[in-house]
């Protein structure tokens, strides 16, 4: 019998600003302070100066990137160097002697913030929140200008340090995360992320004597009085449901004097609490509000708290809620880039990608190798992902200035800060990734995590024992070392190259390669999780390197081994993974339950056998309405398919198609499978060979989460080359060209191969972006060259809504340039002359380095192609 879970999803995403979520009627106000920066890509030295004219330069919105690169960006094509963003806005009156912070959820590089000319902020990393108080600074009934210089040059002084041309992701740049403007009374809550207090700072959570008839919440508040005088505080610290009427709340009062912070500790008592789990990620909202002693609201904030522990129990391995966990931590790994748009990814994508993640059934997502969005992390706490979060690093140690590492120690702190009370976090990785450092470091890392998150349940994870010195205090092993007392989890697995100077490998497949390298790519990833399936409790899991494809500094080309491709268009793979699903689980906020997926798409090309994906116990396979076979599944013990063989022949379904033709019997021409469960079809999929094609068909790729009028927000749109019945023709390289009218515009031009778009294995997409007005933008498409006889153009209808958050701004975005479309004045010819004389040698000096970094991988853990735990990493 199948459990069903409501979990109250609301209808729109809520994102978290700064550690917390809007609060209705608190006292404290949130712009959104995205739209409107005025934007050059060079340097600009007089750029910080209030009165500098910056009338020719281009209005972006943020999250911005710097450039739009092609959909394949491998290889350093993308700009490294200085850029300028400058933001005019008159700061509303009732800003007037409020508290006022200016918070970057991240800057790419290094990065130095002027207001109204003044230096206020100079920063070094491309990963972490950089908060500013304006208080001070800001000037009433007037222009003012935030100025923001950000360099994502190579730069060895700041984690993750390494240069971008042995890198195996890529930097990208510019104000690629969200940008907000936060007002408060001048008694305050504060933010840990600006607070520099060790465990402390703003609202922290953690848990006592959770089980599930009772828990104790614990809450530390740090309060603030810029108000010069005494002040005699009430707070009150409320949990309450969703929609739903309180469980636990606290009252007292406080006395603050004016020169110094509080903080102020409760326990709130649950009896029956909902325990969070990744099949039932309950999160209850809890309130932390400020009055003074005649109850006017002063400040308030919420948290979205998930109530559970966690714990590493060594070789009876991992524990939820004081309970074995049932099954595997099984997931991915996540970097965050996205086709066209670097790193520059919306809310809305951040929670598209965790929702498609959960839509397979996975439970796991390793950040790699930096924190990830916060919007991603929220996504994750609501839909039942954990997540490790790790700090920036890869292959890299700069034995010459201390000021590096000094630098990964506060990048530790400030990822433990910013995400210490979310649900969804089941370890930190403090070390850096696959890094030959000194054992004071790795010591030093464990140290400064259990400083900053002191209450049970923090979990430090180290890498593996060859390179990971002083890995020895770490709570979980990245490797398989039996009889140490300690639980492992693979932090890497599935990658499968021959080296790592060429790169081949048959778990990497470009999406358009078709359906045989897809099959084998999804092949080779279920032996992988077969072996995790089967291992010892200490083998708690592991993570597929990796879950999207994503760009690399260090190579040509991308890396193809994810699920997804960079659009987020499923692969095959895909589908195995969604056998992770626990077929007697349905939810209403994800994919859930039983699924049947045929892995064969009846081409010219396609194999013999019916490759079918499944959890169900037993598929029952139909081939053109003839007699139906059944075949058990493996059952939980494996992730392999069942695989009816030699049930597809092209020569034979040839005559069966030219019988039909005469009868116009085309539909007959189904095959059809049926998953089962106590003998009981549960689950059904039917596959068609695709006909002549006739038209464009066109689908919004959402998930459910409306566009919002922001002005930088956008959705991915698929067109689809389909047959008159619907059915996609895979094997069609055509060229089509989109066109957008109303509140919208197309991202990307053909200068980046993004419209015209060519067909790859039956679809195109293209990014719509919002404007800052709500409503109606009209998507088509056509074919480049048309005729009589070729497929129709489609059209689809968006809505965009309302941003959810006040924008605050004075220009008017427009399209983001091109990498191709150069800001600075230069004599092309000269610059052409310059190229080809250092292309050459550039080129080999690359290759070089790209041999040096292979040793560098081969002398790293790797997975040699095992699916095995025992063997070595990645």
């Amino acid at each position: 019998m199948s459990l069903v879970i409501n979990l109250m999803a609301q209808d729109v995403p809520k994102y978290s600003i700064g550690g917390y979520y809007p609060l209705e009627n608190s006292g404290r106000e949130y712009y959104n302070f995205n739209v409107g920066w005025l934007f050059v890509k060079s340097d600009v030295p007089e750029a910080h100066q209030r009165n500098f004219d910056d009338s020719t330069w281009d209005v972006v919105s943020c999250p911005h990137g710097l450039e739009l690169l092609p959909a394949e960006a491998s290889g350093c094509i993308n700009y490294q160097g200085p850029a300028w963003y400058r933001k005019h806005f008159t700061p509303d009156e009732n800003l007037k002697g409020r508290q006022t912070m200016l918070y970057f959820e991240a800057v790419m590089g290094k990065s130095k913030v002027w207001v109204n000319g003044k230096l206020v902020k100079e920063h070094f990393g491309g990963y972490l929140p950089i908060a500013i108080d304006l208080t001070n600074e800001l000037e009433f009934g007037r222009d003012n200008v935030i100025a923001v210089w950000a360099d994502n040059s190579d730069d060895a002084n700041y984690p993750p340090g390494k240069p971008q041309n042995v890198l195996d992701f890529t930097y990208f740049g510019g104000i690629y995360r969200d940008v907000w403007l936060i007002a408060q009374n001048n008694v305050f809550i504060t933010n840990q992320n600006f607070v520099d207090k060790v465990a402390g700072g703003g609202v922290s959570v953690h848990f006592e004597d959770l089980n599930e008839e009772n828990v104790t919440v614990c809450i530390d508040v740090d309060l603030q009085n810029d108000l010069k005088t005494h002040q005699k505080i009430k707070v009150l610290a409320e949990l309450s449901e969703p929609r739903g009427a309180a469980v636990a709340n606290s009252k007292s009062m406080v006395k603050i004097s004016k020169e110094s912070l509080a903080q102020k500790s409760y326990k709130l008592k649950v009896s029956n609490p909902k325990l969070w789990t990744p099949d039932n990620p309950f999160l209850y909202n809890l309130d932390v509000k400020l009055t003074n002693e005649k109850g006017k609201i002063l400040d308030g904030v919420r948290l979205k708290v998930g109530l559970r522990s966690i714990e590493f129990r060594g070789e009876h391995g991992f524990y939820l809620n004081g309970k074995p966990f049932d099954g595997k931590l099984l997931g991915v790994n996540r970097h965050q880039d996205y086709a066209y748009v670097g790193n520059a990814l919306p809310n809305s994508g951040q929670w598209r990608d965790a929702k498609k993640f959960k839509d397979t059934g996975m439970n796991i997502v390793r950040a790699a190798h930096y924190p990830m969005d916060a919007a991603f992390m929220d996504a994750c706490d609501a839909l039942g992902l954990f997540v490790i979060v790790a700090t920036p690093g890869w292959q890299f140690w700069n034995t010459e200035n201390p000021d590096f590492e000094q630098r990964v120690y506060s990048d530790i702190r400030r990822m433990v800060r910013r995400d210490r009370n979310r649900p969804s976090v089941i370890m930190w990785e403090p070390i850096l990734n696959e890094t030959n450092y000194p054992e004071r470091f790795g010591i030093t890392a464990h140290k400064i995590t259990h400083e900053e998150y002191p209450w049970p349940g923090c979990q430090t994870a180290s890498d593996a024992r060859e390179i990971a010195k002083g890995y020895e205090v770490y709570d979980v092993y990245y490797f398989a070392l039996k009889g140490s007392g300690k639980s492992s989890f693979r932090r890497e697995f599935g990658d499968n190259v021959d080296d790592f100077f060429a790169h081949n490998s048959n778990s990497r497949c470009a999406i358009e390669w078709g359906e045989y390298p897809q099959l084998k790519q999804s092949l080779h990833y279920a032996e992988w999780l077969d072996g995790f399936i089967r291992r010892e409790p200490w083998h708690t899991g592991g993570a597929l390197w990796a879950g999207i494809d994503h760009q690399r500094g260090y190579h040509a080309d991308p890396f193809y081994g994810g699920i997804f491709d960079v659009f987020r268009r499923p692969k095959m793979s895909y589908y195995l993974l969604s056998t992770l699903r626990n077929p007697n689980i349905i939810r209403n906020d994800v994919e859930s339950g039983p699924m049947v997926h045929i892995a064969n798409e009846l081409t010219p090309f396609s194999g013999k056998d019916i490759v079918v994906f499944t959890n169900c116990e037993q598929v029952r396979l139909s081939m053109y309405g003839g007699e139906p076979i059944i075949q058990d599944a493996p059952g939980k013990e494996s992730l392999m398919p069942v695989v009816f063989e030699n049930a597809f022949d092209f020569m034979a379904f040839k005559q069966l198609n030219r019988q039909m033709e005469k009868i116009d019997g085309y539909d007959r021409l189904n095959v059809k499978v049926e998953g089962l469960i106590d003998g009981k079809v549960v689950a059904v999929h039917n596959r068609l060979a695709s006909r002549q094609t006739t038209k464009i068909q066109l689908r919004v790729d959402d998930e459910g989460i409306p566009l919002a009028a922001d002005g930088s927000d956008f959705v991915p749109v698929i067109a689809e080359i389909v047959d008159s019945r619907g059915v996609v023709k895979r094997l069609n390289q055509s060229d089509i060209k989109f066109e957008v009218s109303g509140e919208g515009r197309i991202i990307g031009d053909a200068s980046i191969g993004a419209n015209p778009r060519r067909i790859q294995w039956g679809s195109a997409p293209v990014l719509i972006q919002s404007t800052t007005t709500p409503g109606k933008i009209n998507v088509s498409a056509q074919m480049v060259y048309e005729g009589k006889l070729r497929p129709l153009g489609g059209e689809l209808e968006i809505v965009s809504q309302n941003s959810p958050m006040k924008l605050l701004y004075s220009q008017e975005p427009c399209q983001t340039r091109v990498k191709t479309d150069r800001v600075q004045e230069v004599d092309a010819e000269e610059v052409e002359k310059l190229k080809k004389q250092l292309q050459q040698a550039h080129f080999e000096l690359n290759q070089l380095k790209l041999k040096e970094v292979g040793k560098e991988q081969h002398a790293s853990p790797a997975d040699e192609g095992k699916a095995d735990p025992e063997s070595k990493n990645k």
